[in-house]
């Protein structure tokens, strides 16, 4: 394994440990902050912040008008309609419920490059078992919060937050087959103001700005640790991994984040944690099994 395969790695670690708080944390944002000018400002000030330091250090923003428009677009599917939809779920639904949601990702990412066309040899009987896995994972979950879907607002937040993980998909398989020129830490910088910038512009017809009234300290805490930890440090090791290891992989973060959301949500939120969820979660890490061995490269002897 080079250089460059162990620090994707290392990176894909970062982004399974830390986006996995990332639901816990935006959880405690929104509860008393607008879900989408609460997110808005998150990753603008990110993305500012990201362009200040490449600025500060030499390091020059050079990007073609081509890589700013796909970064718009990763931006706007990733950040916008991906990040900032989840966050408004958890207005709705638990943290730990979100996250486990999101853990269907890879099974999006598989769907959407095969009938695109981009990652159709990777299909193979490891791929298929991991891929059903994750759909038996999913149903688990239903039949776990079955009866809270009569909540039409427990509902909606279900319903957009498997809306939200399709986006986060679709952008990561577009990512990968439009790749940018410029350097990973600039695409950063414009994806996530690009994004942010997007979710400013919804706020304006979506929140209710009422809700400034009342924000609290944690809230303001929670935005503080997501612009720097959520933001700023795991989405660069995130497009990192992408750039380096098969989409598949790299998208394997979305079956750890779920066991970190659950533990910290039932331990600090107080969040409902059943057996049938714990059963989910094990199904769903089932699958990541059968994914990574689909992505593995076969060793002629």
């Amino acid at each position: 394994m080079d250089k460059k395969n162990v620090n994707a790695y290392l990176a894909l670690a970062v982004v399974c440990i830390v986006w996995g708080t990332t639901y816990f944390a935006m959880r405690i944002g929104v509860a008393t902050f607008p879900a989408f000018l609460f997110s808005g400002i998150r990753q603008v000030i990110a993305g500012v912040l990201m362009m200040a330091f490449l600025l500060l250090t030499g390091q020059k923003l050079v990007i073609s008008r081509r890589d700013i428009t796909r970064q718009f677009v990763a931006g706007t599917l990733m950040i916008a309609l991906g990040n900032g939809v989840v966050g408004w779920a958890e207005r709705y639904i638990p943290s730990g419920l979100a996250a486990l949601i999101v853990s269907i990702m890879p099974v999006y990412v598989v769907i959407i490059g095969y009938v695109a066309g981009t990652d159709r040899k990777a299909i193979n009987i490891h791929l298929i078992i991991g891929l059903l896995l994750g759909c038996i994972g999913v149903g688990l979950i239903f039949r776990d919060n079955l009866a809270d879907l009569a909540n039409p607002n427990y509902l909606y937040g279900v319903l957009a937050a498997f809306f939200a993980c399709f986006c986060w998909a679709a952008g990561t398989v577009y990512t990968k087959h439009r790749p940018s020129a410029a350097k990973t830490l600039v695409n950063v910088a414009f994806q996530l103001t690009s994004g942010g910038i997007m979710l400013l512009l919804a706020s304006v017809f979506l929140d209710d700005y009422s809700q400034l009234a009342t924000v609290t300290s944690d809230s303001l805490w929670a935005l503080a640790y997501l612009i720097l930890f959520g933001s700023l440090a795991s989405y660069g090791c995130f497009l990192y991994a992408l750039k380096h290891l098969p989409p598949g992989l790299a998208s394997v973060y979305a079956y750890v984040n779920p066991f970190i959301a659950l533990l910290l949500g039932y331990f600090f939120l107080h969040e409902r944690l059943t057996w049938t969820t714990a059963f989910a979660l094990i199904v769903t890490l089932g699958g990541v099994f059968f994914i990574n061995r689909s992505y593995q490269p076969k060793v002629n002897k």
